[in-house]
């Protein structure tokens, strides 16, 4: 790893979210000290509201992370160090603050282990925070903003892929992690990730070449998403991790051709 990256960011990601820390590496160096502050920042919302069994205390420390992240925007000089981290980037681009904004607020679902009505409320969550850190993160690599849609979609569809990754995980802390649990519904909603990839990729043209490691940390959400929709059964059993194998070959992809 370039020795130009911000230690304690990389260390974070690289123990808590291997996934995207590997994603970082097929990224230039450049590209990576920008990206490991934000994704160390979307590990300290998702445990957020898992601190605690109690619902108000989680939520309590999730609110500490929403008031901070208003001070940041606010040019305020944060207290906690990833925030400090973060404040070039944030005075360099303003709009970050939103998406990272939303970020933090979507994650009070997962303190009160609220279920989902209906499909339309689960994509909402995952559009609300994995669609949102994709996005901030082509924002902080200077994305224009014709380029948001086909982001926001792509980052839809990675986030779809590991949440369906983390339903056993996420049900076994008592968040129902689906609307319906039935095979066909579960097939269907993969479906919509993948219909949300091929309808990216068709408008590939708006990311510049500069932004695309935004969207490498989905290099995986492909053969997940084509797995789950294929055995809709492997989800709730916990059978779509991909082998160590799998991982390498498909990184590839991003890591010699720059293409998501």
């Amino acid at each position: 790893m370039n020795s130009t990256a911000p230690t304690d960011a990389a260390e974070e990601v690289r123990l808590g979210d291997p996934d995207r820390f590997a994603a970082t590496l097929a990224a230039p160096a450049a590209a990576r000290v920008v990206l490991l502050p934000l994704y160390a920042l979307n590990l300290q919302l998702a445990r957020a509201p898992w601190a605690s069994g109690e619902p108000l205390v989680a939520e309590m420390r999730l609110q500490w992370w929403c008031d901070s992240l208003d001070d940041l925007g606010a040019g305020k000089t944060p207290a906690h160090p990833l925030l400090r981290e973060l404040a070039p980037l944030v005075a360099r681009t303003p709009a970050l603050i939103a998406p990272l904004g939303a970020m933090a607020e979507a994650r009070r679902r997962e303190c009160w282990r609220t279920g989902f009505a209906d499909v339309a409320e689960l994509r909402a969550h995952i559009a609300a925070t994995a669609g949102n850190l994709m996005w901030a993160s082509a924002l902080a690599l200077g994305a224009p903003d014709a380029a948001e849609s086909v982001v926001r979609g792509f980052g839809y569809a990675a986030g779809l892929a590991n949440w369906l990754r983390a339903v056993p995980a996420l049900a076994a802390r008592g968040l129902p992690p689906l609307p319906d649990p039935d095979r066909e519904a579960v097939a269907a909603l993969a479906a919509t990730g993948l219909v949300e990839i091929a309808t990216a990729r068709r408008a590939r043209a708006a990311v510049p070449r500069a932004v695309a490691p935004a969207l490498f940390p989905g290099w995986l959400a492909p053969w997940v998403l084509a797995r789950a929709q294929a055995n809709p059964e492997r989800v709730v059993a916990g059978q779509l991790e991909p082998s160590e194998f799998r991982r390498r070959a498909t990184l590839l992809r991003p890591a010699f051709s720059g293409r998501w």
